[in-house]
C-alpha cells in the first residue's frame, strides 16, 4: 500500500451542541495532516460550544452556523468527506427525518444526495441512545450510507471516540467509498 496522497480533498466537520465541540479544534489539525481541506459548520446550538475565533484562525475559513441570505455568495467547496461529531439527538433525528431546519442538518441531508462518504458520532446521554427513534433514525442514516461511530454500552466518559480514532474510521469510510466506486 502506498503513502496517502499529499491532499484528500474538502473536509466538512460538523459540530453539534454537546460538550466534545469543545474540542474539535483538535480535530482540524489531525485532518489537515492527513491532507484535507477543513471547513467547520455547527449547528445554532454547537456555535456556542466551539472556539470560533480558534477554528477560524486554524482552517483559514469562517465558521458557518446559518444559511446564507440570497445574493450572498456561496461560500463552500463541495466536500469530499463529512465527519458529524459530536452528532447530538436531536441532529441524527432530524437528520433521518430529512428536517433541514438548520443550515447544519440541510448541509448533511444535501451531501447525503451527492454520495459523500460520511461519519457520524453520536454523543448523547444514555438515556436519549435508549429512545427508540434514535435507534431507528441511526438505522436509517446507515441504511442511507453514512458510518455511524456509536457504542451505546460505553461508559458516560468513554462515549466520544479520541479524534484519532474518529481520523481513522474516516479513512476506512473514504477507502470503502473510493473502492465501490
Amino acid at each position: 500500500m502506498g503513502a496517502e496522497p499529499a491532499t484528500r480533498g474538502v473536509l466538512y466537520v460538523i459540530a453539534c451542541g454537546a460538550p466534545a465541540a469543545a474540542d474539535v479544534h483538535h480535530l482540524v489539525p489531525l485532518a489537515q495532516a492527513a491532507g484535507w481541506q477543513v471547513h467547520v459548520v455547527t449547528t445554532p446550538m454547537g456555535e456556542r460550544f466551539v472556539n470560533v475565533p480558534e477554528l477560524d484562525r486554524l482552517t483559514g475559513d469562517r465558521v458557518r452556523s446559518a444559511y446564507r441570505m440570497p445574493g450572498e455568495p456561496k461560500g463552500l467547496p463541495p466536500a469530499d468527506a463529512v465527519i458529524v461529531a459530536p452528532a447530538t439527538f436531536n441532529t441524527i433525528n432530524k437528520w433521518a427525518g430529512g428536517i433541514a431546519d438548520t443550515f447544519a442538518v440541510g448541509l448533511l441531508c444535501e451531501v447525503m444526495g451527492f454520495g459523500v462518504p460520511i461519519l457520524a458520532v453520536p454523543l448523547l446521554k444514555a438515556p436519549l441512545a435508549r429512545h427508540v427513534a434514535f435507534a431507528r433514525n441511526v438505522a436509517c442514516l446507515e441504511e442511507m450510507g453514512v458510518r455511524v461511530l456509536f457504542d451505546p454500552d460505553a461508559p458516560p466518559e468513554s462515549r466520544m471516540p479520541s479524534w484519532e480514532r474518529i481520523m481513522q474510521e474516516l479513512r476506512s469510510v473514504v477507502r470503502e467509498r473510493h473502492s465501490r466506486e
